[in-house]
């Protein structure tokens, strides 16, 4: 599978809103798309990023489990799950699994020198694929618990199944006391909604074409059955901050949110 340079890639695009390098000029109209709707367009993946790193942090220090099944892991950045959880835990193991080409050339590469950290070219949208594929059965043991990761991932499908039954499914394969970690863009059914509408609109009709708004309902419906744990599904910036929050949340920092489930 080629990379198509006429077709945006949510990775690229995402690292482009991280101000990073591995982006073509079709990433960039979608953030500049965005960025005509709402000047403060980064923050969406700056705040998922945040969380991503605050959650992790979470989960290697504070839950004994020490494998992580990362779903649509992006192209390489600062503070990657492996990096992050290593820290704390350095026998955490860390699958990631993600089928954009450009991913999986930068993601081989990185993880070369790591024998913790493994790469699968699975479509995360396709729950059993991932599930059974066979460099995911090697390294994470589904007879203990584990972290599946679906961070900044779910606004992204398209297809024709309802996302909470993908996510079902996941949930359903993971062992007694796994967690599940997941961000999402957000309607916030407020004096942002149309902001958030906005934002989609341009997503869904941006050379990338995916970006779908959920309100707080339908993605803590994304986590099933699970116990949440404190604060629940919340605005990513207010999900366990590093600190006080000194000036007011801007408007896009509305429109993102995320939260941690645990099976019993």
């Amino acid at each position: 599978m080629g990379v198509d340079p006429s077709r945006a890639s949510i990775a690229r695009v995402y690292d482009a809103f991280l101000n990073g390098k591995d982006n073509y000029e079709i990433d960039r109209e979608v953030l500049r798309g965005v960025q005509k709707a709402a000047p403060e367009a980064q923050d969406l993946a700056t705040e998922n990023r945040g969380f991503l790193i605050r959650a992790c942090r979470f989960l290697a220090q504070q839950t004994g489990v020490n494998q992580f099944l990362d779903c649509g892991s992006g192209l390489p950045t600062a503070e990657n799950v492996h990096q992050v959880v290593q820290r704390i835990n350095p026998d955490a193991r860390v699958v990631y699994t993600d089928n954009d080409p450009v991913v999986l050339a930068h993601g081989r590469a990185l993880l070369e020198e790591n024998e913790l950290t493994h790469f699968s070219p699975a479509d995360i949208f396709d729950p059993r694929a991932v599930l059974e594929d066979e460099v995911v059965r090697k390294y994470i043991d589904f007879d203990e618990p584990l972290v599946l990761l679906q961070l900044g991932t779910m606004h992204h499908y398209t297809g024709e199944a309802d996302p909470a039954e993908i996510m079902r499914e996941y949930i359903d394969a993971l062992p007694s006391g796994s967690y599940l970690a997941l961000s999402h863009f957000l309607d916030p059914e407020n004096e942002y909604s149309e902001l958030a509408r906005k934002m989609e609109q341009i997503f869904l009709h941006s050379p990338m074409g995916s970006g779908t708004f959920r309100t707080k309902a339908e993605i803590e419906s994304l986590f099933g059955d699970l116990q949440m744990i404190e604060p629940g599904v919340t605005l990513c910036a207010e999900w366990w901050p590093d600190g006080p929050q000194l000036k007011p949340l801007n408007q896009v920092q509305h429109c993102i949110a995320g939260g941690i489930g645990y099976k019993p």
